[in-house]
């Protein structure tokens, strides 16, 4: 098991690296792909995967990342309300004239689906995007791993007090913090060598990173106790079993999931302070 989770592991920062490396379409493809396999596996706790809900959710997903990307500036543009207005029309229009085979939780996971997998995982396309977003956006994934890589350690090694033990009985406080800290020495370590490529996004690489990291790293564990939460709900062990050793896609990507966004509007504040407001609204 060890082995084959370590091989799916190397073959997973492979293709992020691909992806964050090339950037534009190519990340933007990815990432739609990666939102409708866990919209999919989102779907399916609920049985609508394969319904006409689920075939509405997959098309706007899709529009989703479509408007994203012929955006002027799609690290500033806001998607339009109005889009996910329509979108809560469509999937009430289904529930309403295929009454009564969806129930009305069937509905609201899959408007929550589309946020919750493909609006957030956007943010790394949209912090790619940004000015200095090439070197940027590498903090998602430090951070989100590295908070998995470190906290485990620490908890395996000292870790006593249970920090969430009906959804997850393994972690522990020790392991969270040490999974914070450690991220934060990797952010802190990033910034020192590729801090003088990020320009003057960051006025200070070193300090700036490792703040990053450590919120990207806080927000990383809600996002993985979040996606237990919904499994336990649903008595789902795995959301399925595309990656070996790992599980679905949302097994794996459920802490990068909440970290996107969060190393997103962390990085704007940093670089924009209370003129990042307006990006908020």
């Amino acid at each position: 098991m060890f082995r084959t989770r370590l091989i799916s592991g190397v073959v997973l920062v492979l293709i992020a690296i691909g992806l964050l490396t090339l950037g534009g379409y190519v990340l933007a493809g990815g990432l739609l792909l990666i939102s409708l396999i866990g919209m999919y596996e989102l779907y399916r706790t609920v049985g609508i995967e394969k319904s006409l809900l689920g075939a509405v959710g997959y098309a706007m997903a899709a529009l989703y990342y479509l408007i994203l990307i012929l955006s002027e500036n799609p690290a500033v543009d806001s998607m339009p309300v109005i889009f996910f207005v329509v979108f809560l029309i469509l999937l009430m229009a289904v529930y309403v004239f295929t009454f009564p085979r969806h129930q009305a939780g069937q509905v609201m996971t899959a408007f929550f689906g589309l946020v919750y997998v493909a609006v957030m995982l956007s943010y790394m396309y949209r912090t790619r995007v940004m000015e200095g977003g090439q070197l940027l956006v590498w903090l998602v994934i430090l951070s989100s791993w590295g908070c998995d890589t470190c906290a485990y350690c620490v908890g395996m090694l000292i870790g006593k007090h249970k920090m969430a033990p009906r959804l997850s009985p393994k972690k522990s406080v020790e392991g969270a913090v040490g999974g914070i800290l450690g991220a934060g020495i990797l952010g802190a370590a990033y910034g020192a060598v590729f801090g003088s490529g990020i320009g003057a996004e960051l006025t200070s690489p070193v300090l700036d990173c490792a703040i990053i990291c450590m919120v990207g790293a806080v927000i990383s564990q809600i996002g993985d106790l979040a996606a237990s939460a919904i499994k336990r709900n649903h008595d789902v062990k795995d959301y399925g079993k595309l990656i070996p050793g790992h599980g679905g896609i949302l097994d794996r990507f459920d802490s990068v999931i909440f970290v996107a966004p969060a190393i997103y509007f962390t990085i704007v504040l940093l670089t924009r302070g209370m003129e990042a407001f307006k990006w908020f609204l």
